[in-house]
């Protein structure tokens, strides 16, 4: 039989790389079990984390990485420059796909997706994006038009959707790595705590995330706080590589870490509660492993808005507190922290949060999706 290609897009962070991973590694999954020879190949940023992230995949046969221009909003001569690297992008990608002949291409989004997308496009190969956000951001708007299908995360982001795109939406919701469902709190434990006398296993745990690059107004928040936080909570903090230095304290009860990789589902399994960042990737790993979540999402003139419409979603659903804009401060997450210390909340946070994923594999929903496209462009028999 001849092996299929398929060609994964998308980049920048982790918030879109590692729900691409999850997906290719239900595809790898589900092709095998019918085997079908695959290969499976990913466009990505030639600049940044990408390349690194995507090769600790055993699922991906190979990374090429291609010029990436960002698309801003607003005024910046940076504009006109990534123009130029949007352009490259697009005639490596171009040749890239020329090469290997994808059976489809599958999108995650990111700016680096746009060029892909685009060349698939023009070689008349089939292409699928993935929003992960209640709302599209600019890269899916544009992907929409090169699109067969849009692959959503909520029914309601069908709405924000150019009226003539509304009817290749999909809702799958936001693929999660298929190890968070077999997690081990155990081995969480054991990795985060079993070198430390400081660990008090009579206190919860607090997980502190700020996304794969470290969040610095979060870190601000838990340095001016630590001693109040530590006195109910043993507290776990990944902060990213940034302002790793600057947080090192040698006070008890605090467990440091700038990035937390392969033993992250595990981690997020044995903690109790989450301080995090409302990106769609972090929110949607709490929801499978049934965590009350506190969050602190990004905002301002520096972003769309789409990590408060996450938050709202969790927030209306029960599964969340959300401290936003003026609201984040030391003082409120204080107060939500001294609430989430009571067993009863915390339990009754933590069942709602669990009910928005349960039942639910969208990786898996995602690759059988890709499965039945193969099969009807005749590439899986």
């Amino acid at each position: 039989m001849k092996t299929l290609n398929i060609v994964f897009a998308g980049g920048g962070t982790g918030g879109h790389i590692y729900p691409g991973l999850a997906v290719c590694d239900e595809v790898r999954t589900l092709f095998k079990e019918k085997n079908i020879p695959l290969k499976l190949f990913w466009l990505g940023n030639s600049a940044g984390m990408d390349r690194n992230l995507v090769s600790k995949s055993e699922s991906v046969d190979k990374f090429y990485g291609i010029p990436s221009g960002k698309l801003r909003r607003y005024f910046s001569i940076k504009n006109f420059f990534d123009l130029f690297k949007i352009g490259a992008g697009f005639i490596k990608a171009f040749f890239i796909l020329l090469k290997l002949r994808p059976v489809m291409l599958f999108s995650k989004g990111g700016f680096v997706s746009v060029s892909p997308c685009m060349a698939a496009k023009l070689l008349h190969i089939p292409v699928y994006t993935h929003e992960c956000d209640f709302t599209p951001g600019l890269a899916t708007r544009i992907n929409a038009k090169s699109a067969k299908k849009i692959l959503v995360t909520y029914e309601q982001t069908k709405d924000y959707l150019a009226p003539a795109h509304r009817n290749k939406a999909v809702v799958t919701g936001n693929p999660v790595r298929p190890v968070f469902y077999e997690s081990n709190p155990d081995n969480g434990k054991k990795f985060l705590f079993s070198e430390r006398e400081d660990y008090d296993p009579s206190k919860p745990v607090l997980m502190v995330l700020g996304g794969s690059l470290g969040a610095h107004q979060i870190n601000e928040m838990i340095a001016a706080n630590l001693e109040t936080l530590t006195q109910k909570y043993n507290v776990v903090h990944q902060c990213g590589a940034r302002d790793y230095e600057q947080m090192k304290t040698d006070k008890k009860g605090y467990f440091l870490h700038a990035f937390i990789y392969k033993e992250m589902c595990d981690c997020i399994s044995c903690a109790d509660v989450i301080v995090s960042r409302a990106g769609a990737n972090s929110i949607w790993e709490c929801s499978v492993l049934g965590k009350p979540m506190i969050l602190i999402p990004l905002c301002g003139s520096g972003t769309r808005g789409d990590q408060v419409d996450n938050a709202e979603f969790f927030v209306k659903n029960g599964a969340a507190v959300s401290l936003t804009g003026e609201e984040a401060t030391g003082e409120n997450l204080i107060e939500a922290l001294d609430k989430m210390s009571d067993a009863d909340y915390r339990k009754k946070t933590a069942l709602a949060s669990a009910s928005l994923s349960e039942g639910k594999r969208p990786a898996k929903r995602i690759a059988e999706l890709i499965y039945e496209e193969c099969q009807l462009s005749g590439g899986a028999e």
